[in-house]
């Protein structure tokens, strides 16, 4: 009989959390805000918006951004002026996009429609979304609304420092500029943000229009591009100041990757996951056979044909003598691996090498990538015995680790030299974070890699300063480890500008530089083809660190909870570059998160 119970019980537990289970899973994923009482949920849970999927909250009207033109009834009732609504409709966005975004919700539908939304109220974590946005201040539900709360949202609002910049124009606005809100090209940030080379109107700002188009002092100055120390070079890409992507090849990085080509007098090796054909470059490598350069190429090419993102590619491999690429039809999941390394090798003494991918977007500085130049010839023949075991046809785990020396002084740096996936790269960068005594900053792509995470956690728990931004797209990456490390008190930003963060860096306690082109992933550590430099250098760590801070303080502290869409007006010129940000295949206007 007890045995029958506890059977009894135990089955009964167990269709209860199957029922709770089936019961998260299809809970509504919140996937776009148009305004604070118009949402977009995945009903169909498909992972993409459909039509009928928009969903208005019956009874309640709210300050938005979105309704620059609709000012709330109950607004008039206090007076407020043109910049008071503006900067509230920011700070109700904020609120709407904390709560909301992103998040599981159930929804009870009303039964009302109109030709663009079902009414229904929603609810988050058992609570009444309609009542969380009223008592915060940001609404008035059924002509009610929190007055006190609203009082104190209007107080915080004046320490917000807002502009309107205007994407296409350059220029930026005081909120109540009747030229600001004109074109459909603007965007509401904090003036800290603003580029280095916004100029103020010349209507609202007069006096500053006047001063020689001076920047106000609040804009932060860009930090040093390229350091230098010694046989090292080390380029820092400010992709805060380039919000669309071009070819002219006129960058720092292009500029210095040129320029070795252009001095190369015996040979370039390539080892690239893919190139764009950049015209300045084409010409410089065409320049260089026709000097009888030999060239050399090994690049990745995916087992799906329309999962090639460098579709130009090959016509830079027919200027080299030599190339191999790591598709092997026989072996999808082998070919599926990716040959992600961009180096370049240049007369067996100097490797160009980092995070920056060989395309438009990497070449022009909308993406932030960290590029270090090397001139040694013992690390060029590391490089070099590397990139031979490619050219022969031995990608991914079907390379050989060479008996060669991985650490070389350099005067007074050390650098240490690692390869995926054979030498498990990871397992040299833990030590180095476990041994951390003061800070660990971390520019990263994503960090989905379990055992780093842990790593960083700990460092935490040591008092350690730990801080990282990763890019927007990444906190939907498969195993991301933003939340986990979010929930261990490590403050991590999701950035919010048009281009990707795609260095893969650590900076430790004004000493080591941990960058290179892999990502912090098991596939990066285990499965791709990849290189990871360990830098050792006082002066370089000191610069790397002042630009990260630099990002840091270029990123609102909203991002260190919400997390910044990618395309979306949350993130600066995502919705007037041109590009695909968040891989959905819409583009600007056409993407919901812009519209």
């Amino acid at each position: 009989m007890k045995k029958y119970l506890a059977a009894t019980f135990i089955l009964i537990l167990f269709i209860g959390f199957t029922i709770y289970i089936q019961s998260r899973q299809i809970m509504p994923i919140v996937l776009n805000i148009l305004d604070p009482v118009t949402v977009q949920a995945d009903l169909n849970n498909n992972g993409v918006i459909d039509d009928g999927e928009t969903i208005c909250i019956p009874g309640t009207v709210s300050f938005s951004r979105a309704n620059k033109d609709k000012t709330p009834e109950f607004a008039n009732e206090l007076n407020l002026s043109a910049k008071e609504i503006i900067a509230l409709g920011y700070m109700a966005d904020k609120f709407a996009a904390d709560t909301l975004m992103s998040a599981p919700v159930k929804i009870k539908f009303t039964g009302n429609a109109k030709h663009d939304c079902k009414y229904a109220e929603i609810y988050i974590n058992g609570q009444k979304y309609s009542d969380l946005l009223t008592n915060s201040g940001f609404s008035a539900k059924n002509n009610e609304f929190f007055k006190e709360k609203l009082t104190e949202n209007l107080q915080k609002s004046s320490g917000l420092n807002l502009v309107i910049y205007n994407i296409k124009s350059g220029k930026y606005h005081e909120l109540d500029c009747e030229y600001g809100l004109m074109s459909s090209d603007y965007t509401i940030i904090p003036k800290k943000q603003l580029l280095k080379d916004a100029l103020p109107c010349k209507f609202c700002h007069l006096d500053k229009y006047k001063a020689s188009h001076k920047m106000p002092d609040k804009i932060i100055s860009t930090p040093q591009e390229i350091i230098s120390a010694g046989d090292i070079k080390l380029i820092l890409t400010d992709y805060t100041q380039n919000l669309k992507p071009d070819r002219l090849c006129n960058t720092t990085a292009c500029s210095a990757l040129l320029n070795e080509i252009n001095n190369a007098k015996k040979s370039i090796d390539i080892a690239v996951y893919g190139m764009d054909d950049i015209a300045k470059l084409h010409q410089a490598l065409a320049l260089a056979t026709a000097r009888n350069v030999k060239i050399r190429m090994v690049y990745d090419k995916s087992f799906l044909q329309n999962n090639n993102y460098y579709k130009e590619t090959e016509r830079i491999v027919r200027l080299a003598g030599e190339s191999r690429n790591d598709y092997l039809e026989d072996e999808p999941s082998y070919t599926n691996q990716l040959m992600h390394n961009k180096f370049f090798i240049f007369d067996n003494k100097t490797v160009f090498t980092g995070s920056m991918n060989l395309s438009a977007t990497g070449l022009s500085d909308y993406n932030a990538n960290a590029i270090v130049i090397i001139n040694s010839k013992e690390i060029a023949n590391l490089y070099t015995t590397e990139f031979e075991q490619m050219l022969a046809g031995n990608f991914h785990n079907k390379k050989i680790k060479p008996d060669l020396p991985r650490k070389f002084i350099l005067n007074d740096t050390t650098v240490e030299v690692y390869f995926s996936p054979y030498d498990k790269t990871t397992l040299h960068i833990i030590p180095l974070i476990d041994n951390a005594k003061k800070y660990i900053y971390m520019p990263a792509f994503l960090i989905t890699h379990n055992e780093l995470s842990k790593a960083l956690v700990k460092a935490k728990q040591r008092k350690v300063d730990v801080k990282i931004i990763i890019d927007a797209n990444s906190v939907t990456t498969r195993n991301t480890k933003h939340q986990v490390l979010r929930q261990n008190n490590i403050p991590l930003k999701t950035e919010n500008y048009a281009g990707k963060l795609h260095s893969k860096s650590i900076i430790i306690d004004d000493e080591y530089i941990i960058t290179g082109s892999m990502n912090f992933s098991n596939s990066g550590e285990n499965k791709n083809d990849e290189n990871l430099l360990i830098i050792k250098n006082t002066k370089l760590a000191k610069k790397y660190k002042a630009y990260f801070l630099y990002l840091w303080s270029k990123i609102p502290d909203i991002y260190l909870t919400r997390n910044a869409r990618a395309e979306s007006k949350d993130s600066i010129g995502s919705c007037e570059d041109g590009i695909d940000n968040d891989f959905d295949g819409l583009i600007d206007a056409k993407d919901t998160g812009c519209r």
